[in-house]
This record gives C-alpha cells, structure tokens and sequence, in this order.
C-alpha cells in the first residue's frame, strides 16, 4: 500500500473517530429496540449512542455520573397514569428536564422468521405490555402466557437463542434490530395507548428556556387548611394550566407529601411570577425543568 493510500484510510479512519465520539449519548432503561428507544429518536435523531441501562436508577446514575449525557424515562401512561416512583426518582437527581415525548404504544407479535401464529406456543414480554394485549391472548387459550423484564429483551433472546414456537410482544423497532418477522401487528387492545417520556440533562439550556411554554416541577406544603387551593391559585392568577398534578409521600414523615406538577404558560415570565408567589406558600420547591411541549406522535405500527 502507498503512502499517500495510507495516509488517506488514516484520515478517513479519523474523521469516522471523531464523528463518533459527537454522537449524543442517550441513556435509556431496556434494551435496543426498546420503546425509549423509539422515542430517544424522536427527540434527537437516528444519529445517537444507546446506553442501555437495566434499571430506572441505573439510567439516572449513567447521566450523573457521566457515562451518559441524556437520558429518556417513561413517567406517565394513558391507560394506566403516573409512573410515581420514578417522579421521585427526577426529584430526588441532579438532573432537569429539558423536553418531553408523547409515543404511540404499538405491540407487535414477533418471532423467528418463517413462522406463523399456527406455530406459535409460547408469548413473553414485559407484564405490562401482555396486559394491554389481553384481548389478542384470550382469544388464543393455547398460547402459555410468560412475563419477562422487558419487551425487547423478549425478542432480543429470541433471537440469539433462535427460539423456534417462542414469540415476543415487543415495538417495531425490536423486530429490526433483531432480524424477527412481525406475524400479528398492532395487537394492542386499546389504540389510544401513549406514553409520555422525559429527557433528562445534567444542565438547563436558558436560551431554550426563554422560549418554552410548559415545566415540571415539585413542591411541599404545610399541612394546615386551605395550603393547597392557595398555593394552585398562584398559577390561575397568572393565566397558567396546571396539566397535570400526582402527590408522592415524603419517606420518613407519615402523612407528609411532595407534589409534582405539570404547567403550561404563554411566557415565560407569567411563569416565573406565580413561581414567586407560589414560593410563599411551600415549604419546599424545585423547578426540575423548563421546556417545551411535545406533540403526539401516531405511527404506523407496520412502517
């Protein structure tokens, strides 16, 4: 090989180092093919690095500690509501939020190529996702029903242990990354099934926030009479919508509450005004975000 040829694959090599090592890092808890997967797409692009992580905790601690540099948790379901603990578990970080996900649920039936429902024996995936295909598996009393960690592991072990009569309940996304063939799609009981992802970082951008219109945020009362209609009337004084409101017991002190909050404002400065008055009322308070609303995302679940 000449010079110049080696020279040249040396560059190439590099620029491919270099581009690499720009890729956004996105911490999520599962497995590639995983719904935060999907949505970690839809918020960043296709260009990013997957850190996988098996534990909610696990993916809080990738950011913090740096193996990471955002992350993507699923805190909240049409059909079933808030995912509490893992609010807390925002709380409780360093982190902030700076935007949110609203992903379609779309299970799909999968399995080794070539095989057909007819074949089919046994269905595993995450409990949650055989609950809201229950409809599809009582129609089938044949099928031996399994619970799993999560719903693209089930297809990922399928595929390295080439499971023959075994499927996955899993997204389209893990059909692809594991070479399965979808043989029943979309067999969610309800369609409108979403879930509304966070994406967390260890740092607020204030240039975005300037232009955002909707936060999340955390907040303690006395307890005495009339604490929490006075501490919401900070946000109607001032025009905002409160969209969401979950209350979480403060571990340690019996009866005792955090509430988390979702507002949405027309500026940014009609939100920091009833963060000033609802400071008056709180005896503990935390803007754990500033960001702007997601739309709803509505795919092809065979696309």
């Amino acid at each position: 090989m000449q010079r110049s040829q080696r020279w040249g694959l040396f560059l190439l090599k590099s620029i491919r180092t270099h581009k690499n090592s720009m890729r956004k890092k996105v911490a999520i808890q599962g497995v590639r093919g995983a719904f935060h997967q999907e949505a970690a797409r839809d918020f960043f692009g296709t260009d990013i690095e997957i850190v996988e992580c098996i534990t909610f905790s696990e993916l809080i601690e990738s950011i913090e500690c740096g193996n990471a540099s955002f992350g993507i948790m699923a805190v909240e379901n049409s059909l079933v509501g808030g995912i509490l603990p893992n609010y807390a578990l925002i709380r409780e970080s360093t982190l902030t939020v700076i935007g949110e996900v609203y992903l379609r649920i779309v299970q799909n039936l999968m399995a080794l190529p070539n095989q057909t429902i007819d074949s089919i024996v046994e269905v595993q995936s995450h409990p949650m996702a055989l609950a809201q295909c229950d409809d599809f598996l009582l129609q089938r009393k044949n099928l031996r029903v399994v619970a799993s960690d999560d719903t693209a592991l089930s297809a990922k072990l399928i595929s390295e242990n080439n499971l023959a009569g075994v499927a996955a309940i899993a997204s389209v996304e893990a059909a692809k990354e594991y070479g399965l063939e979808i043989i029943a799609p979309s067999i969610e009981s309800n369609k409108a099934n979403y879930t509304r992802f966070m994406v967390l970082s260890p740092t607020q951008n204030n240039e975005t926030q300037i232009k955002s219109n909707k936060a999340s945020i955390a907040f303690a009362l006395p307890h005495k009479s009339g604490s929490l209609q006075n501490a919401l009337q900070s946000f109607s004084r001032y025009g905002i919508n409160l969209t969401m409101l979950h209350s979480l017991p403060q571990v340690g002190q019996c009866w005792e509450y955090y509430f988390h909050a979702d507002v949405v404002f027309r500026h940014i400065d009609d939100f920091n005004l009833a963060l000033k008055s609802l400071k008056n009322h709180t005896n503990y308070l935390r803007v754990i975000g500033v960001y702007s609303a997601g739309n709803f995302i509505n795919k092809n679940s065979t696309n």
